[in-house]
């Protein structure tokens, strides 16, 4: 199967946001408040698939306490573009969230629904407290009546655009982008 020609035509044509650099700076940034704030706390870390995968994986190295690690596919989104009602849980974590200190870790924060709904998730089954840590915060973007309003830890900030790169995806590609990229 080719690669679709809109995938193809937005990677030429779109502009370099972030380098891998400031990327790294950035999480650098905020493994280093995650490691003052958690670093006695026994956490668990619950990485947002599949976004978060690449955030997550650069940052874990960085955080210099033990730590369990878990995953939660929720979206809304399923690599279209358009807005879904509501999150749609693919896989909750299965280490058990009680009396824990829960780390979420999370590519973007836009509108803000599916992060205030992993947040509220944790929150449910009993987490003592809840951070999230993003990679990218697009600022300028309108949350969503009942979405998260900001991240604990925010490693970038931009304004408007549509991103891919770094974890972040254009219909399900260029996840692998070494940099963030605006379309």
């Amino acid at each position: 199967m080719l690669i679709p020609a809109d995938v193809q035509e937005v990677e030429k044509k779109a502009t370099l946001l972030f380098t891998k650099e400031q990327i790294e700076t950035g999480l650098d940034k905020i493994a280093s408040a995650i490691n003052e704030q958690l670093g006695e706390s026994n956490p668990v870390v619950l990485c947002v698939m599949v976004g978060g995968l690449i955030p997550a994986g650069n940052l874990l190295p960085r955080l210099t306490f033990p730590l369990e690690l878990d995953y939660v596919h929720a979206t809304r989104y399923s690599n279209e573009t358009f807005e879904k009602p509501e999150v749609k849980w693919i896989a909750k974590p299965r280490i058990s969230l009680k009396d824990r200190n829960v780390l979420i870790i999370e590519d973007i924060l836009d509108e803000g629904l599916t992060l205030a709904a992993t947040v509220d998730y944790c929150q449910q089954q009993g987490a003592r407290s809840v951070y999230t840590a993003i990679l990218l915060d697009k600022q300028k973007v309108a949350r969503l009546p009942g979405g998260t309003r900001s991240a604990d830890f925010t490693a970038l900030s931009m304004d408007k655009g549509y991103v891919f790169g770094y974890g972040l995806d254009y219909h399900g590609y260029l996840r692998n982008a070494s940099g963030i990229y605006v379309v």
